[in-house]
Protein backbone atom coordinates (compact mmCIF):
# COMPACT_ATOMS: atom_id res chain seq x y z
CA UNK A 1 0.00 0.00 0.00
CA UNK A 2 1.53 3.37 -0.61
CA UNK A 3 1.27 5.00 2.45
CA UNK A 4 3.90 2.63 3.44
CA UNK A 5 5.69 2.00 0.67
CA UNK A 6 6.31 4.02 -2.92
CA UNK A 7 4.93 7.46 -3.81
CA UNK A 8 2.25 8.78 -2.09
CA UNK A 9 -1.14 10.32 -3.17
CA UNK A 10 -3.81 11.38 -0.67
CA UNK A 11 -6.91 13.88 0.15
CA UNK A 12 -7.26 14.79 3.59
CA UNK A 13 -10.40 15.02 5.96
CA UNK A 14 -10.35 16.07 9.83
CA UNK A 15 -11.83 13.64 11.95
CA UNK A 16 -14.33 14.55 14.86
CA UNK A 17 -16.43 12.34 17.54
CA UNK A 18 -14.01 9.65 18.21
CA UNK A 19 -13.59 9.34 21.72
CA UNK A 20 -10.68 6.97 22.28
CA UNK A 21 -7.25 8.27 22.13
CA UNK A 22 -5.68 4.70 20.32
CA UNK A 23 -7.07 2.12 18.50
CA UNK A 24 -7.93 -1.13 20.36
CA UNK A 25 -9.50 -4.28 19.84
CA UNK A 26 -13.11 -3.37 19.97
CA UNK A 27 -12.52 -0.73 16.91
CA UNK A 28 -10.84 -4.45 15.38
CA UNK A 29 -13.68 -6.13 15.81
CA UNK A 30 -15.59 -3.40 13.86
CA UNK A 31 -12.89 -3.48 11.30
CA UNK A 32 -13.28 -7.18 10.70
CA UNK A 33 -16.91 -7.47 10.98
CA UNK A 34 -17.31 -4.84 8.19
CA UNK A 35 -14.68 -6.23 5.51
CA UNK A 36 -14.87 -6.04 1.99
CA UNK A 37 -16.57 -9.06 0.83
CA UNK A 38 -18.55 -9.86 3.88
CA UNK A 39 -21.68 -9.38 1.67
CA UNK A 40 -22.12 -10.11 -1.65
CA UNK A 41 -23.32 -7.75 -3.74
CA UNK A 42 -25.56 -9.27 -6.85
CA UNK A 43 -28.40 -6.83 -7.62
CA UNK A 44 -27.49 -4.87 -10.49
CA UNK A 45 -26.17 -1.24 -9.88
CA UNK A 46 -26.08 -2.39 -6.07
CA UNK A 47 -22.71 -0.68 -4.54
CA UNK A 48 -21.16 -2.34 -1.28
CA UNK A 49 -17.94 -0.79 0.29
CA UNK A 50 -16.25 -2.36 3.19
CA UNK A 51 -11.89 -2.48 5.00
CA UNK A 52 -9.37 -4.31 3.94
CA UNK A 53 -6.74 -5.42 5.79
CA UNK A 54 -4.43 -3.00 3.82
CA UNK A 55 -2.30 -5.93 2.19
CA UNK A 56 -4.06 -6.66 -0.74
CA UNK A 57 -7.32 -6.82 -2.71
CA UNK A 58 -9.37 -9.89 -0.57
CA UNK A 59 -7.02 -9.09 2.23
CA UNK A 60 -9.74 -9.61 5.93
CA UNK A 61 -6.83 -10.09 8.15
CA UNK A 62 -7.16 -7.35 10.78
CA UNK A 63 -4.96 -7.16 14.21
CA UNK A 64 -3.15 -4.36 15.97
CA UNK A 65 0.35 -5.45 15.15
CA UNK A 66 -0.64 -5.12 11.42
CA UNK A 67 -3.10 -2.37 11.13
CA UNK A 68 -1.38 0.08 14.25
CA UNK A 69 1.43 1.99 13.46
CA UNK A 70 2.93 4.83 15.29
CA UNK A 71 -0.60 6.05 16.78
CA UNK A 72 -2.14 4.95 12.92
CA UNK A 73 -4.59 2.94 11.41
CA UNK A 74 -3.40 1.68 8.09
CA UNK A 75 -6.28 -0.15 6.18
CA UNK A 76 -7.99 -0.28 3.18
CA UNK A 77 -11.43 0.25 2.17
CA UNK A 78 -12.52 -1.91 -1.31
CA UNK A 79 -15.71 -0.49 -3.22
CA UNK A 80 -17.57 -3.68 -5.06
CA UNK A 81 -20.07 -2.48 -7.92
CA UNK A 82 -22.47 -4.22 -9.97
CA UNK A 83 -23.31 -1.84 -12.90
CA UNK A 84 -24.36 -3.01 -16.82
CA UNK A 85 -22.37 -0.59 -18.52
CA UNK A 86 -24.78 1.97 -20.67
CA UNK A 87 -23.54 1.07 -24.08
CA UNK A 88 -24.34 -2.44 -23.49
CA UNK A 89 -28.10 -1.91 -21.91
CA UNK A 90 -28.61 0.40 -25.39
CA UNK A 91 -27.19 -2.38 -27.33
CA UNK A 92 -29.67 -4.62 -25.84
CA UNK A 93 -32.44 -2.23 -26.17
CA UNK A 94 -31.62 -1.65 -29.59
CA UNK A 95 -31.71 -5.53 -30.17
CA UNK A 96 -34.99 -5.95 -28.37
CA UNK A 97 -36.59 -3.33 -30.41
CA UNK A 98 -35.34 -4.66 -33.64
CA UNK A 99 -37.00 -8.21 -33.29
CA UNK A 100 -40.05 -5.96 -32.80
CA UNK A 101 -39.81 -4.19 -35.57
CA UNK A 102 -39.40 -7.32 -37.41
CA UNK A 103 -42.38 -8.14 -36.89
CA UNK A 104 -44.51 -5.64 -36.95
CA UNK A 105 -46.19 -4.82 -40.18
CA UNK A 106 -45.46 -1.23 -40.04
CA UNK A 107 -41.96 -1.79 -39.43
CA UNK A 108 -41.45 0.13 -36.26
CA UNK A 109 -42.24 -0.89 -32.67
CA UNK A 110 -45.40 -0.18 -31.22
CA UNK A 111 -45.66 1.93 -27.82
CA UNK A 112 -46.44 -0.88 -25.80
CA UNK A 113 -44.00 -2.88 -27.77
CA UNK A 114 -41.20 -0.52 -26.35
CA UNK A 115 -42.37 -0.66 -23.06
CA UNK A 116 -42.44 -4.57 -23.09
CA UNK A 117 -38.60 -4.40 -24.45
CA UNK A 118 -37.22 -2.04 -21.79
CA UNK A 119 -38.62 -4.73 -19.20
CA UNK A 120 -37.04 -7.08 -21.05
CA UNK A 121 -33.89 -5.24 -21.16
CA UNK A 122 -34.28 -4.76 -17.25
CA UNK A 123 -34.75 -8.58 -16.66
CA UNK A 124 -31.45 -9.18 -18.57
CA UNK A 125 -29.45 -7.00 -16.75
CA UNK A 126 -30.79 -8.50 -13.40
CA UNK A 127 -29.69 -11.81 -14.51
CA UNK A 128 -26.05 -10.24 -15.84
CA UNK A 129 -25.93 -8.62 -12.32
CA UNK A 130 -26.24 -11.39 -10.46
CA UNK A 131 -23.74 -13.33 -12.47
CA UNK A 132 -21.52 -11.47 -11.50
CA UNK A 133 -19.85 -10.63 -14.49
CA UNK A 134 -20.55 -7.09 -14.54
CA UNK A 135 -18.59 -6.58 -10.46
CA UNK A 136 -16.16 -4.67 -10.58
CA UNK A 137 -13.84 -3.84 -7.21
CA UNK A 138 -11.62 -0.89 -6.19
CA UNK A 139 -9.17 -0.19 -3.92
CA UNK A 140 -8.21 2.52 -1.65
CA UNK A 141 -5.64 2.73 1.19
CA UNK A 142 -6.35 4.96 4.05
CA UNK A 143 -4.25 6.21 6.76
CA UNK A 144 -6.44 7.16 10.30
CA UNK A 145 -3.95 9.42 12.19
CA UNK A 146 -5.27 8.77 15.88
CA UNK A 147 -2.67 11.77 16.72
CA UNK A 148 -3.25 14.39 14.82
CA UNK A 149 -7.16 13.25 14.45
CA UNK A 150 -6.53 13.21 10.30
CA UNK A 151 -7.73 10.83 7.77
CA UNK A 152 -5.66 10.36 4.85
CA UNK A 153 -7.29 9.24 1.87
CA UNK A 154 -5.48 7.27 -0.84
CA UNK A 155 -7.76 8.89 -3.74
CA UNK A 156 -9.16 12.64 -5.06
CA UNK A 157 -12.02 13.54 -3.56
CA UNK A 158 -14.76 12.50 -5.21
CA UNK A 159 -17.63 9.36 -5.92
CA UNK A 160 -15.07 7.14 -4.39
CA UNK A 161 -14.02 8.60 -0.91
CA UNK A 162 -17.88 9.96 -0.66
CA UNK A 163 -18.04 5.77 -0.13
CA UNK A 164 -15.31 5.52 2.24
CA UNK A 165 -15.92 8.49 4.08
CA UNK A 166 -19.83 7.16 4.81
CA UNK A 167 -18.64 3.47 5.80
CA UNK A 168 -16.56 5.22 8.46
CA UNK A 169 -19.15 7.90 9.68
CA UNK A 170 -21.32 5.05 10.04
CA UNK A 171 -18.94 2.36 11.61
CA UNK A 172 -17.39 4.46 13.69
CA UNK A 173 -20.00 7.25 14.68
CA UNK A 174 -17.77 10.25 13.92
CA UNK A 175 -17.42 12.90 11.43
CA UNK A 176 -15.54 13.62 8.92
CA UNK A 177 -14.52 16.90 6.93
CA UNK A 178 -12.82 17.28 3.48
CA UNK A 179 -9.73 19.49 3.92
CA UNK A 180 -10.19 21.84 1.27
CA UNK A 181 -8.08 25.08 1.08
CA UNK A 182 -11.09 26.91 2.06
CA UNK A 183 -11.37 24.87 5.02
CA UNK A 184 -7.54 24.88 6.26
CA UNK A 185 -8.13 28.74 6.41
CA UNK A 186 -11.11 28.92 7.64
CA UNK A 187 -9.35 26.47 10.50
CA UNK A 188 -6.51 28.73 10.91
CA UNK A 189 -8.63 31.84 10.70
CA UNK A 190 -10.54 30.67 14.37
CA UNK A 191 -7.32 29.76 16.05
CA UNK A 192 -5.81 33.26 14.74
CA UNK A 193 -8.78 34.97 16.11
CA UNK A 194 -9.20 36.29 12.29
CA UNK A 195 -13.03 34.92 11.39
CA UNK A 196 -14.31 38.17 11.11
CA UNK A 197 -11.02 39.30 8.57
CA UNK A 198 -11.34 36.19 6.80
CA UNK A 199 -14.79 36.35 5.80
CA UNK A 200 -13.92 39.65 4.32
CA UNK A 201 -11.56 38.49 2.04
CA UNK A 202 -13.10 38.62 -1.81
CA UNK A 203 -11.08 37.30 -4.91
CA UNK A 204 -8.34 39.03 -5.68
CA UNK A 205 -7.83 40.05 -9.67
CA UNK A 206 -4.22 40.82 -10.28
CA UNK A 207 -4.01 41.98 -14.12
CA UNK A 208 -6.43 44.59 -15.53
CA UNK A 209 -7.56 42.60 -18.48
CA UNK A 210 -9.12 39.63 -16.29
CA UNK A 211 -11.39 41.04 -14.40
CA UNK A 212 -13.28 38.46 -12.11
CA UNK A 213 -15.88 37.98 -8.91
CA UNK A 214 -15.57 34.48 -8.69
CA UNK A 215 -14.16 31.84 -10.39
CA UNK A 216 -15.06 29.55 -13.03
CA UNK A 217 -14.23 26.40 -11.16
CA UNK A 218 -15.88 27.59 -7.44
CA UNK A 219 -17.90 25.65 -6.08
CA UNK A 220 -21.72 27.19 -6.01
CA UNK A 221 -22.92 25.42 -3.45
CA UNK A 222 -19.93 25.75 -0.92
CA UNK A 223 -19.21 29.08 1.34
CA UNK A 224 -15.31 28.05 1.68
CA UNK A 225 -12.92 30.52 0.45
CA UNK A 226 -11.06 27.56 -2.07
CA UNK A 227 -10.03 30.44 -4.01
CA UNK A 228 -7.37 30.85 -1.71
CA UNK A 229 -5.90 27.93 -2.84
CA UNK A 230 -5.16 29.59 -6.13
CA UNK A 231 -3.99 32.95 -4.75
CA UNK A 232 -1.30 30.96 -2.57
CA UNK A 233 0.25 29.46 -5.46
CA UNK A 234 0.78 32.85 -7.23
CA UNK A 235 1.94 34.67 -4.23
CA UNK A 236 4.20 31.82 -3.60
CA UNK A 237 5.46 32.08 -7.36
CA UNK A 238 6.16 35.82 -6.63
CA UNK A 239 7.58 34.96 -3.77
CA UNK A 240 10.12 32.94 -5.13
CA UNK A 241 10.60 35.13 -8.03
CA UNK A 242 11.91 37.93 -6.27
CA UNK A 243 14.53 37.33 -3.99
CA UNK A 244 13.33 34.26 -1.69
CA UNK A 245 13.34 30.59 -2.19
CA UNK A 246 12.50 29.89 1.84
CA UNK A 247 9.85 30.92 4.39
CA UNK A 248 9.83 31.25 7.85
CA UNK A 249 7.23 29.22 9.48
CA UNK A 250 4.92 29.99 12.65
CA UNK A 251 6.68 27.22 14.47
CA UNK A 252 9.99 29.13 13.55
CA UNK A 253 11.31 26.69 11.06
CA UNK A 254 12.17 27.34 7.91
CA UNK A 255 11.06 25.62 4.94
CA UNK A 256 12.78 26.08 1.54
CA UNK A 257 10.59 25.63 -1.74
CA UNK A 258 11.04 25.32 -5.21
CA UNK A 259 8.37 25.23 -7.84
CA UNK A 260 8.96 22.28 -10.03
CA UNK A 261 8.25 19.49 -12.58
CA UNK A 262 4.75 20.72 -13.89
CA UNK A 263 2.52 23.42 -13.54
CA UNK A 264 -0.95 24.09 -14.83
CA UNK A 265 -2.98 27.37 -15.03
CA UNK A 266 -6.83 28.35 -16.25
CA UNK A 267 -8.43 31.23 -16.92
CA UNK A 268 -10.42 32.05 -14.60
CA UNK A 269 -13.61 33.30 -16.58
CA UNK A 270 -13.05 30.20 -18.69
CA UNK A 271 -12.40 32.35 -21.91
CA UNK A 272 -8.64 31.54 -22.62
CA UNK A 273 -8.28 27.78 -21.63
CA UNK A 274 -6.32 25.70 -20.02
CA UNK A 275 -2.31 25.22 -20.03
CA UNK A 276 -0.06 22.68 -18.68
CA UNK A 277 3.79 22.68 -18.20
CA UNK A 278 5.94 20.07 -17.52
CA UNK A 279 10.11 21.23 -17.30
CA UNK A 280 11.93 21.44 -14.41
CA UNK A 281 11.67 24.52 -13.79
CA UNK A 282 8.22 25.82 -15.24
CA UNK A 283 7.71 29.20 -13.70
CA UNK A 284 11.22 29.76 -15.90
CA UNK A 285 9.47 29.22 -19.23
CA UNK A 286 7.88 32.26 -21.50
CA UNK A 287 4.70 30.97 -21.82
CA UNK A 288 4.12 30.41 -18.03
CA UNK A 289 5.01 33.79 -18.00
CA UNK A 290 2.99 34.86 -20.68
CA UNK A 291 0.00 32.81 -19.26
CA UNK A 292 -0.50 34.65 -15.73
CA UNK A 293 0.27 37.94 -17.46
CA UNK A 294 -2.69 37.40 -19.51
CA UNK A 295 -4.77 36.37 -16.38
CA UNK A 296 -4.67 32.72 -15.92
CA UNK A 297 -3.95 32.11 -12.02
CA UNK A 298 -2.24 28.46 -11.02
CA UNK A 299 -4.74 25.19 -10.46
CA UNK A 300 -1.72 22.81 -9.86
CA UNK A 301 1.75 23.17 -9.13
CA UNK A 302 4.86 20.30 -8.70
CA UNK A 303 6.74 21.62 -5.53
CA UNK A 304 10.09 20.55 -3.90
CA UNK A 305 10.49 21.11 -0.18
CA UNK A 306 13.20 20.90 2.27
CA UNK A 307 12.42 21.47 6.26
CA UNK A 308 14.16 19.80 9.18
CA UNK A 309 16.76 18.23 6.79
CA UNK A 310 13.75 15.97 4.86
CA UNK A 311 13.38 17.11 1.25
CA UNK A 312 9.95 16.42 0.16
CA UNK A 313 8.50 16.38 -4.16
CA UNK A 314 4.63 16.25 -4.49
CA UNK A 315 1.95 18.24 -6.30
CA UNK A 316 -0.28 19.88 -5.06
CA UNK A 317 -3.64 20.79 -5.70
CA UNK A 318 -4.58 24.42 -5.09
CA UNK A 319 -8.44 24.30 -4.35
CA UNK A 320 -8.90 20.40 -2.09
CA UNK A 321 -4.83 20.98 -1.73
CA UNK A 322 -4.76 17.24 -3.01
CA UNK A 323 -1.27 16.05 -2.70
CA UNK A 324 -0.20 13.98 -5.64
CA UNK A 325 2.95 12.11 -6.60
CA UNK A 326 4.39 12.72 -3.61
CA UNK A 327 8.18 11.37 -2.65
CA UNK A 328 10.29 11.40 0.50
CA UNK A 329 13.72 11.99 -0.12
CA UNK A 330 16.12 9.80 1.73
CA UNK A 331 19.95 9.70 2.50
CA UNK A 332 21.96 7.27 1.60
CA UNK A 333 22.04 3.67 3.92
CA UNK A 334 19.42 5.88 6.21
CA UNK A 335 17.65 3.79 8.69
CA UNK A 336 14.39 4.09 7.92
CA UNK A 337 11.29 2.26 8.91
CA UNK A 338 7.33 2.68 8.73
CA UNK A 339 7.25 4.48 11.73
CA UNK A 340 9.74 6.74 10.81
CA UNK A 341 7.36 7.17 7.46
CA UNK A 342 4.31 7.81 9.12
CA UNK A 343 6.10 10.58 10.95
CA UNK A 344 7.47 12.12 7.68
CA UNK A 345 3.81 11.89 5.96
CA UNK A 346 2.67 14.46 9.02
CA UNK A 347 5.87 16.10 8.32
CA UNK A 348 4.90 16.97 4.75
CA UNK A 349 0.98 17.21 5.61
CA UNK A 350 2.34 19.54 8.81
CA UNK A 351 4.39 21.77 6.15
CA UNK A 352 2.18 22.52 3.58
CA UNK A 353 -0.66 23.57 5.86
CA UNK A 354 2.26 25.82 7.67
CA UNK A 355 2.93 27.57 4.03
CA UNK A 356 -0.54 28.34 3.47
CA UNK A 357 -0.84 30.03 7.13
CA UNK A 358 2.18 32.36 6.64
CA UNK A 359 -0.07 33.35 3.15
CA UNK A 360 -3.36 33.44 5.13
CA UNK A 361 -1.75 35.85 7.97
CA UNK A 362 -0.73 37.44 4.86
CA UNK A 363 -3.87 37.98 3.17
CA UNK A 364 -5.86 39.25 6.02
CA UNK A 365 -3.45 41.90 7.26
CA UNK A 366 -2.67 45.23 6.16
CA UNK A 367 0.23 43.56 3.97
CA UNK A 368 -1.96 42.11 2.00
CA UNK A 369 -2.20 45.58 -0.12
CA UNK A 370 1.34 46.11 -0.36
CA UNK A 371 1.94 42.21 -1.82
CA UNK A 372 -1.33 42.34 -3.93
CA UNK A 373 0.59 45.87 -5.53
CA UNK A 374 3.61 44.39 -5.70
CA UNK A 375 2.42 41.02 -7.76
CA UNK A 376 0.02 43.17 -10.18
CA UNK A 377 3.31 45.49 -10.85
CA UNK A 378 5.11 42.07 -11.17
CA UNK A 379 3.02 41.13 -13.85
CA UNK A 380 3.06 44.59 -15.63
CA UNK A 381 6.74 44.91 -15.55
CA UNK A 382 6.94 41.38 -17.57
CA UNK A 383 4.57 42.79 -19.05
CA UNK A 384 6.30 45.79 -20.23
CA UNK A 385 9.47 43.41 -20.86
CA UNK A 386 7.95 41.75 -23.12
CA UNK A 387 6.68 44.69 -25.09
CA UNK A 388 10.36 46.23 -25.12
CA UNK A 389 11.81 42.41 -27.01
CA UNK A 390 9.20 42.20 -29.14
CA UNK A 391 9.73 46.05 -30.93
Amino acid sequence: MPFLSGNLGFERFSIEGFDSTEFTDEHIEQLTKNAAGNVETASEENVHVGFLGGAHLFDQEFDLGKNVINDAVHVGVRIDTNQIPSAIRKAWLEIELLGYAKDSPSGVPSKSQRKDAKEAVEQRCAVEAASGKYRKMQSFPMLWDCRQDLLYFGGTAGKASGYCIDLLERVFEIELRHMSAGTIAKNWATASDKVAEMDDCMHANFVDSCVFNSLIWDNEHSQLPDFLGNEFLLWLWWKLENGTDALTLADDSEVTVMMTKTLSLECPLGENGKETISAEFPTSLAEATEAIRSGKIPRKTGLTLIREGRQFDLVLQAETFGISGAKIHLDEEEDFDVNDRIDAIRTLSETVDLMFHVFCECRVSERWNEDHEGIRDWLTSQHKAKQRVAA
